[in-house]
């Protein structure tokens, strides 16, 4: 038994790991073993002229991108203006079938590095949805220890307008008339330190007040000391809940506590909130296998494959003992089109040992089996994360590429309730959770669907976002 290769520094010159998904509208990093860069970086500007980076994306993707058979290598290099764009156009095949969904991107080393490492982020602290048929912008977070929540913001709060000062507040409506979400995203400015809005928001109370909020540094806790691990009595049965926002390296001892402490209360059936959950680090995904499925060590969890030529790098993970685990004996994983990658692995996953006392609540996950490596070529700061290997669980299902709500054994809609704070038992997919938990019924998931509660709300993203941060926790300004 072993600890997953995956579980590499990102630090590390090479390919590093991560299971990063991203929802509707973003990529997100994935997984990894190592290996040099190909070219190997030179000294001198001429590393990071336009390109050489150019060309460091296309060996790279030669060599290791997993669907090379969807790879466009005839794409004129000349003929985009950015990295990026040329790495959109090389991986467009793939994308065609959805197999690539801005899965492979160029992102900062240093910037990513201190996301995965602490959770480290720059912004007002809150995750943005929207409402898109009535044109309105809600707050479906706030995060602990960020300026949002220290002004009195927080879940279910309305930004009815957005602006430098309050004499140039434009509305969130006229923002949508005017460039649809990205005039909304781009009015809420960048993510740097010192960046301030003032912003007209309707508290979840009714009230509306304009507040000046500026954005700072903060480290993005992966399980809130606020909600995000509790014992829920549901009519005098007691019941685990736990709500993991990312799966960064500091998750490790929160869902260590999380499960030590359910494990105490002797609790077999546990509530998994993953509904925002983009993904990130596989060896965290790993480890949360292991807290559930205590009675199954030893026995596979996932298996990790290359493409043909770097077969020798497949590897199977098996459950490993540790004593904060639990046996879960019934689970209810509430997802939403933005529960992606790592947080899809993790229900593909446990499936094989629930039988039928597995549920997804809520509504259909994204669809992303597949895991990125990531490139460093450290002196230009560039860090290529390319798709280059697939996950299956221990029946050999993977290929959830529409999501996983045809391949669990129960599903239950419900929709996500800004009016009530995540883990309060009256939220309509906790109790909707507590519903499937307890036996009683719900409304099955539509096979191939949305449910109402997607089509007009999504969180707020675009399909490069500005920071690792954004793309593993979507939403995220």
């Amino acid at each position: 038994m072993r600890t997953s290769k995956i579980a590499l520094s990102l630090a590390c010159l090479a390919m590093t790991a991560c299971g990063g998904g991203g929802n509707g509208f973003t990529g997100g990093p994935s997984p990894t073993p190592t290996a040099t860069p190909t070219p190997t970086p030179t000294s001198g500007s001429a590393t990071c002229s336009l390109a050489n980076r150019k060309q460091f994306a296309l060996d790279v993707l030669n060599e290791w991108y997993l669907f090379p058979d969807l790879l466009d290598s005839s794409v004129n290099p000349d003929s985009y203006a950015t990295v990026q764009d040329y790495i959109d156009a090389l991986v467009a095949p793939a994308r065609a079938q959805d197999k690539d969904r801005y899965f492979t991107y160029l992102t900062s080393i240093e910037e990513e590095n201190a996301y995965y490492e602490q959770g480290a982020s720059a912004g007002f602290g809150i995750r943005l949805i929207y409402d898109t048929d009535n044109r309105r912008l809600f707050v479906a977070e706030a995060f602990e220890n960020a300026p949002a929540l220290q002004n009195g913001i927080d879940r279910g709060t309305q930004i009815v307008g957005i602006g430098t000062s309050s004499s140039t507040i434009q509305s969130v409506n006229s923002l949508y008339a005017l460039g649809g979400a990205r005039a909304v995203y781009d009015a809420l400015g960048p993510n740097e330190v010192g960046v301030t809005r003032v912003l007209d928001v309707i508290d979840a109370s009714g009230v509306r007040r304009q507040v000046s909020v500026t954005k700072t540094e903060f480290d993005l806790d992966p399980v809130s000391d606020r909600y995000g691990a509790k014992i829920i009595n549901d009519g005098g049965r007691q019941v685990g809940y736990v709500n993991l926002r990312t799966f960064i390296s500091t998750a490790d001892p929160d869902l260590r506590a999380a499960f030590d402490r359910f494990r105490n209360a002797g609790i077999t059936e546990v509530i998994v909130d993953l509904r925002y959950n983009g993904g990130g680090a596989i060896n965290i995904a790993e480890l949360f296998g292991d807290l559930l499925l205590g009675d199954e060590v030893g026995n596979v969890f996932e298996t990790i494959a290359f493409r043909p030529s770097k077969s020798d790098r497949n590897e199977t993970y098996r459950i490993m003992a540790q004593p904060q685990a639990i046996a879960a004996t019934r689970i209810a994983f509430i997802g939403t089109r933005a529960t992606a990658s790592a947080s899809e692995l993790v229900i593909n996953g446990t499936q094989p040992y629930l039988g039928n006392n597995i549920a997804l609540i809520g509504e259909n996950t994204y669809g992303k089996p597949v895991g990125q490596s990531a490139f460093d070529l450290s002196e230009c700061d560039d860090r290529l994360r390319a798709v280059t290997l697939q996950l299956e669980n221990a029946n050999g299902y993977g290929g959830y590429y529409r999501g996983l709500a045809d391949h669990v054994p129960n599903t239950c809609s419900a929709q996500d309730d800004l009016s009530y704070q995540l883990g309060d038992p009256r939220e309509q997919m906790v109790a909707t959770a507590l519903d499937f938990l307890a036996g009683r019924s719900c409304t099955p998931i539509t096979a191939g669907a949305t449910t109402q509660s997607v089509r007009d709300r999504g969180l707020l993203t675009v399909p490069h976002p500005d920071t690792a941060a954004q793309r593993e926790t979507p939403g995220l300004f």
